[in-house]
């Protein structure tokens, strides 16, 4: 091969080392975007906020805006949203119209029902086996064991963030049942 003055910068390359390149390009790039959502899979995703905290969802699946909540529920509501895991949680509207620092999980410890709030009698009470809880989900009548448990309900933002309560349950005084 006769070279062209400027162009022994070029490597040389055969045509058989071209395609024996170009070969293994193409089976990586096919390989790895094979193994992505396999890998996907097994990394568990991030459950944004801090603290590995989820963001308050309506019924909708919609991130709740707490300027809005708060606008259009009244002091004492307790309404049901989707906390950690999924599980439905109760946002409590205190008296001065800011929310509650904390979350009551919804479902009863007695048999996992989701308890409803009574207004009328400012307690949950479980329609499957009478089970009855006060206004913060202490049990105050069975045959529900353990109280309902907490989550810590933090406003980051215009949006409302569940944790895990990990700390001593204030109702009881006792390690907390369910961490």
């Amino acid at each position: 091969m006769t070279q062209v003055s400027g162009a022994s910068d070029v490597p040389n390359l055969s045509r058989r080392q071209f395609m024996n390149l170009l070969t293994f390009g193409s089976v990586t790039g096919v390989a790895l975007g094979a193994l992505y959502p396999v890998v996907k899979y097994f990394i568990p995703p991030s459950a944004g906020g801090s603290g590995g905290g989820v963001t308050a969802k309506d019924a909708l699946g919609n991130d709740i805006s707490v300027s809005n909540f708060i606008a259009t529920h009244a002091p004492g509501d307790h309404v049901l949203s989707q906390g950690l895991k999924g599980d439905p949680t109760y946002i409590i509207v205190k008296e001065d119209k800011s929310l509650a620092d904390f979350g009551l999980n919804a479902v009863c410890t007695h048999l996992g029902c989701v308890v409803p709030w009574n207004p009328n009698e400012n307690k949950f009470m479980c329609p499957c086996h009478g089970s009855q809880y006060n206004s913060e989900g202490k049990v105050v009548r069975g045959p529900a064991p353990l109280s309902l448990a907490l989550v810590h309900a933090t406003v980051e933002e215009d949006k409302l963030t569940f944790t895990q309560w990990t700390e001593t349950d204030f109702r009881t005084g006792d390690d907390p049942w369910w961490a």
